[in-house]
């Protein structure tokens, strides 16, 4: 079986950690038995530097064809993050549909926590993030630039369709868990578009009686993440506030070098795409030191999206025999002092 691959490496340590992790998605498929076709395309900010798009007009129509999209990581200091943003990110996670954002966060043997009295597997949860409309939705404007008079209005969007969507998806990786949901809200301030989040989301729960829920307002959220990290097993947010909660997830599990996410079509007919969480880093570009780890990660979820469960489990299992490892080799990020390449080398031979 070959399946055909997508890559956008962007900019700063994006292309590192694809090159990186390329090599173990491949030697996984040798000891799996299937093979990856990947084409490679260079949008990002050096494209938008050179000819003032980050990618072409065409670009989503361009990667429908593929099985599946791995992005390395958008952003560059020279020019703003919404141009990079909406200009490559958000129109492939709006135009092929992926609704889905799965962000996982563990804390895996041997990784030390910020936190302290945490060993490795006592953090493990997940956030499922709506990932196509609320407060990320391009809604709004500017006027009256530069006058004192100016305003700008940014307003968030709710459907009934896009909560109920994401709560299903939520709900059923709770019910085959724990069976414990926490849902994330502010519906306190936010009296319209996050109170029809609400009433969507205890709808839903009553096609899973088996699921407990809990219900807590983001800010009161993000401090029990720090707080009481272990009590949560599957969170599910809005846009902003799942991209929020799931940069604590990263650093409370050790390093967001471990951060693997997973922006999803589940349905079809759209290829989903899979990124590491951290961004571009652009004070480590050149110096071979980051991390590959949540790329890696992410390509594991790639592999599960395509159906290759067994080898998805032997790329993490490859991780986590690494990382539990004393004598294997740590980016700087988890203490140590290998190179990515060198860490990514000893993933390829514990496969």
């Amino acid at each position: 079986m070959t399946y055909d691959i997508a890559t956008i490496p962007g900019d700063g340590i994006g292309q590192t950690v694809v090159d990186a992790a390329l090599p173990v998605l491949r030697e996984a498929g040798d000891a799996y038995g299937f093979d990856l076709d990947v084409t490679e395309y260079d949008w990002g900010t050096e494209r938008y530097r050179e000819e003032g798009e980050m990618m072409p007009d065409n670009a989503t129509d361009q990667l429908e064809s593929y099985d599946s999209i791995l992005l390395g990581a958008v952003g560059h200091p020279e020019v703003p993050d919404h141009v990079t943003l909406h200009g490559l990110l958000l129109p492939i996670r709006k135009e092929l549909n992926q609704y889905v954002c799965k962000r996982p966060s563990v804390l895996y043997e041997c990784v030390e926590s910020p936190l302290r009295g945490y060993e490795g597997e006592d953090i493990d949860f997940v956030v499922y993030r709506e990932n196509t409309e609320g407060e990320y939705s391009d809604i709004g404007g500017r006027e009256h630039r530069g006058f004192e008079s100016e305003v700008a209005i940014q307003s968030a969007l709710f459907t009934r369709e896009g909560v109920e969507r994401i709560a299903r998806q939520a709900f059923q990786t709770a019910s085959d868990r724990s069976g414990k949901l926490t849902n994330v809200t502010k519906s306190n301030a936010q009296a319209y578009g996050m109170v029809l989040w609400d009433d969507v989301i205890e709808e839903v729960s009553e096609e899973f009686p088996d699921v407990t829920v809990e219900r807590l307002l983001v800010d009161a959220a993000s401090m029990d993440l720090v707080r009481r990290p272990e009590e949560f097993d599957v969170i599910v947010a809005s846009n902003l506030f799942g991209d929020i909660l799931t940069d604590i997830g990263a650093v409370v599990s050790g390093s967001v070098g471990l951060a693997p996410s997973a922006n999803l079509n589940p349905d079809g007919p759209y290829p989903s795409l899979f990124e590491p969480v951290h961004g571009s880093a652009p004070d480590i570009v050149g110096q071979k030191i980051a991390n590959p780890l949540a790329t890696v990660l992410s390509g594991a979820m790639l592999l599960e999206d395509l159906d290759e469960v067994d080898a998805a489990k032997g790329v993490r299992d490859a991780v986590r025999a690494q990382l539990a490892d004393p004598d294997g080799p740590r980016t700087p990020d988890l203490g140590g002092g290998a190179s990515t390449d060198v860490a990514a080398n000893d993933l390829e031979d514990r496969l």
